[in-house]
């Protein structure tokens, strides 16, 4: 391996042991992991002084109580690689639950390098699994990616745009004038990951920083916390989420970091208790009125009586500003879903108030078809006359329009098994008949019968989710990976006045229609909810539509799926370039070098306008059955041209004068890439290289040693079967 992870003692022998055995470490990069097994706490760091830094943390009164410290060395680290890699550590001990972290969540490094990705990410997985075969870790980096615990982490690096952001938090709270820091930011901005980094920054002591990681940035930022901590010394504060189901999660996640507890979050209607210096509002949209309350009627008038409000006009809005000396609240005034939600007039109020200090976020962090798939789904509620020339260009973002919704369940079931966090979801146009009867389903259209969520509380998390459908109530504030979104029957579309129609009838939630007369009012609402679902999926989203008018009309600028067959016709080959063609090689056509097909003269061209940057692509006609549970036989597939980065895990083009293909006769193959790397006094090398067979049929993998690795090039990188 091209690292080590000695164990020792956190005692005053460990001076001497490193002097020992490690002398050739103690000037050079290197992490470590200070612990206790049985408490399970735990403290990572990085330096290029070991004796000094541990010399520190043994004076210190917190990390005397861990008895134990984990270097991790390596010759290959320098000083960005061990920021790279003890950030890393940070975020996934962190979130895979064994260690309660001692670390604040200031200087979480993400700076670019060289080699992150091609060496330094691949070097830290073997690190991850030496930590897992010692029990320090418990689960995988891929399990981890997908949990609560690390999407809601406070453990994360802030882009500028939420950097400014907390900027403006921390200086409205030493502004005596200011009362309220209202951030607005639309679904995936990151408005609950600063609410949360925001938290643990106030709750950590100011001797749990790790100075040294600082960059100007948080030098800044650091230097405010440090005010704010001499102005407030321990708040007293609270973080009020609205929804039950989403409180409950985050709950779930402060329960699993140290310095914070599910005590710390909670409900509106818990804060007419006590007084706070601080109430952080999440999802602030969702703050309630006295309008369609149902069951919540008593308490809510209960409330606004203890606080001297007239129940009639107040809101829970009114709760937070009375019952804080200061507030910060995250808003969206697009994901306001019911007539019981506070109103649009009530937050441009405070807005306007020369207590309030406004900021906005506007970078997409959820979606990968970014702000531009933001523009498109508010564009076709919005504009609502769209036409093909409307399209937004998003990139690799996966975005189909069905025909069947069986197909479409079935493509959500697929991702769910290859990526996790998949989920279907629908408009709440159905009645929930199997709350009560879990052998009736709800949502029955054409052969696909479906059943609402049997959990409204922590639902994307829960067992059978996979086989149910969530509504608004149960995925607004979650991430997803794919999600499969039910337009009902309650929304359509008039070609006669290029409108959005709402059918009342066909809208079931009662408490989220009742009081409204305006049909406009109501068209609204529905158009929020949809837009908030469709703002879920982190990778993709599919979308059926149950009204055949309003299915034409989002077809004008959502590409309908198809089975790979079918849309292998949906393309436009021509014989020569222009700005929106990729050469387009047919593999079928010649054995040999696949640097030979590029000369051949017969080179067709194949248009595609939904992307950009059509230089760094290429299309080929794959043919074979040894990547089929990928890649159908004789599909055309999107590859990039490959420059740099690593590949492990990839499926790749490869071409080699050491590689024959069984089923092309080719020295080029499409296989899925992993390879061995060892070093030496010259550096690193490829030990062994694999070109891995994903089939249903039995296929033999392509092993490249030694010499052979020398020989053989990465062509391209697969994107996507077209």
């Amino acid at each position: 391996m091209s690292f080590t992870i000695k164990q020792y003692p956190f005692d005053t022998q460990l001076e001497s042991t490193i002097l020992e055995n490690h002398r050739e470490f103690l000037s050079w990069p290197l992490v470590y992991f200070l612990e206790e097994e049985k408490s399970k706490e735990a403290y990572v760091g990085e330096t290029t002084d070991v004796l000094t830094r541990l010399k520190a943390h043994s004076k210190s009164e917190k990390k005397q109580s861990l008895s134990a410290v984990n270097l991790i060395l390596s010759e290959r680290f320098n000083k960005s690689a061990t920021l790279d890699v003890e950030s890393n550590l940070i975020r996934y001990i962190a979130a895979d639950g064994i260690y309660a972290l001692q670390n604040g969540n200031l200087g979480i490094s993400n700076h670019q390098y060289y080699q992150q990705k091609e060496v330094y990410w691949e070097l830290f997985k073997d690190i991850w699994g030496e930590l897992r075969s010692m029990g320090i870790a418990r689960h995988s980096l891929d399990y981890i990616d997908n949990s609560d615990l690390f999407k809601y982490s406070p453990y994360k690096s802030l882009s500028k745009e939420q950097i400014n952001g907390l900027k403006t938090i921390l200086i409205c709270l030493l502004d005596e004038q200011a009362k309220v820091s209202l951030i607005e930011g639309g679904a995936g901005t990151g408005k609950s990951i600063l609410a949360i980094f925001l938290f643990k920054l106030l709750k950590t002591d100011l001797n749990d920083f790790n100075y040294s990681d600082f960059d100007e940035e948080d030098e800044e930022l650091f230097r405010l916390l440090e005010n704010v901590k001499a102005k407030y010394g321990d708040l007293n504060m609270a973080l009020v989420i609205p929804m039950a189901s989403f409180r409950k999660t985050i709950s779930n996640v402060f329960k699993n970091i140290k310095g914070l507890s599910q005590k710390m979050v909670i409900g509106p209607s818990e804060i007419t208790r006590q007084k706070y210096d601080l109430l952080i509002v999440d999802e602030g949209h969702r703050l309630r009125r006295r309008v369609n309350l149902g069951s919540y009627f008593g308490t809510f008038d209960k409330n606004s009586e203890l606080l001297g409000l007239d129940k009639m006009t107040s809101s829970e809005l009114d709760w937070i500003q009375m019952q804080s000396e200061k507030a910060i609240i995250f808003y969206d005034q697009f994901q306001s879903i019911k007539p019981s939600d506070a109103t649009p007039e009530s937050f441009y109020a405070l807005k306007n108030l020369s207590s309030t200090r406004n900021e906005k976020l506007s970078t997409q962090f959820r979606v990968k078809g970014g702000n531009q798939y933001v523009k498109l789904v508010h564009q076709i509620f919005d504009k609502a006359d769209l036409t093909e020339q409307d399209q937004q260009n998003k990139g690799f973002y996966d975005l189909k329009l069905f025909d069947d919704l069986n197909e479409m369940v079935e493509q959500i079931h697929l991702k769910e098994k290859q990526r996790g966090l998949s989920r279907m979801v629908a408009g709440f146009a159905w009645e929930w008949i199997s709350k009560n009867d879990r052998l009736k389903f709800d949502i029955v259209i054409n052969d696909t019968s479906l059943q609402w969520n049997s959990t409204v509380t922590d639902w994307v998390n829960s067992p059978n989710a996979i086989n149910e459908v969530g509504c608004i109530h149960t995925t607004q504030g979650y991430d997803l990976n794919y999600t499969g979104v039910i337009i009902g029957p309650e929304l359509d579309y008039d070609f006669t006045t290029n409108e959005l129609v709402v059918y009342k009838e066909n809208y079931k939630d009662k408490n989220g229609k009742n009081s409204i007369k305006d049909p406009k009012v109501l068209l609204d609402y529905v158009i929020n909810i949809y837009k908030t679902i469709l703002l879920r999926g982190i990778e993709g989203t599919y979308i059926y539509v149950c009204n055949p008018n309003l299915r034409k009309y989002l077809a004008r600028v959502i590409p309908s799926f198809k089975n790979s067959n079918d849309e292998v016709t949906a393309y436009t080959i021509v014989d020569a370039p222009n700005e929106f063609t990729v050469p387009y090689y047919d593999l079928e056509i010649a054995a040999g070098q696949f640097s030979d097909l590029q000369t051949v003269t017969e080179v067709k061209y194949i248009e595609l306008k939904n992307m950009t940057n059509h230089a760094e692509y290429f299309v080929c006609k794959v043919v074979g059955e040894s990547m089929n549970k990928v890649i159908p036989n004789g599909s055309l597939c999107l590859f990039k041209k490959y420059s740099a980065g690593s590949r492990n895990g990839l499926i790749t083009l490869v071409e080699g004068n050491d590689i024959f293909d069984s089923e092309t006769g080719a020295n080029y193959t499409i296989k899925e890439y992993s390879s061995k790397k060892t070093i030496d006094e010259e550096g690193w090398h490829h030990e062994e290289i694999s070109l891995k067979p994903v089939s249903t049929q039995s296929f033999e993998s392509i092993v490249l040693r030694d010499e052979e690795t020398m020989s053989f090039k990465v062509i391209g990188i697969f994107e996507k079967v077209l």
